[in-house]
């Protein structure tokens, strides 16, 4: 009888275990990842992790619209509270079997790992970043950040200029 109950009673943890495993390595849908996300931390290689938001009045937007479109911005809070949106890069992005590319760069299994349906953790050369799904921002907020960042390409004459006065 004890025996038994023995067999049982590992069974039962076998199955358990089975179950939490399972549980621990179920994959997060590739398109959960379209929407607005803000940088939540980063932590470069060898540093103390940074905490973005309040506290220091840094964080990063980015966009993953559901047809590829990508954005993604710097966002500041002044000391008087003004808001700034510094653009940072417009294009394409694509995430596929957790295999992610953003403006063209090689696909890495590491950029974008959906930890759930509104956290993911990136990397991108010696940093990684945690990333939060903002649900609350509204359209209008959302489009004026990405036709901002739209704007960021300077036109060749004027670059041109500005290298001749400024780059000498």
């Amino acid at each position: 009888m004890r025996q038994i109950r023995q067999i049982t009673l590992t069974l039962i943890a076998l199955l358990l275990c089975a179950i939490g495993a399972n549980a621990q390595t179920a994959r997060v849908a590739d398109s959960e990842l379209i929407g607005v996300w803000s940088l939540v931390s980063m932590q470069y290689d060898g540093e103390n992790k940074i905490t973005c938001g309040k506290a220091n009045g840094y964080s990063s937007f980015k966009y993953f619209g559901a047809d590829g479109e990508y954005a993604c911005a710097e966002i500041a809070m002044t000391k008087d509270g003004t808001i700034v949106v510094m653009p940072h890069e417009y294009g394409t992005y694509t995430f596929k079997n957790g295999m992610y590319s953003e403006m063209g760069r090689p696909a890495t299994a590491d950029g974008v790992v959906l930890t759930d349906k509104t956290h993911f953790r990136g990397r991108w050369i010696n940093r990684t970043d945690v990333w939060e799904k903002q649900s609350s921002m509204s359209e209008k907020v959302i489009r004026y950040i990405v036709d901002r960042c739209k704007l960021q390409d300077v036109p060749a004459d004027i670059q041109q200029q500005i290298k001749q006065n400024m780059f000498k």
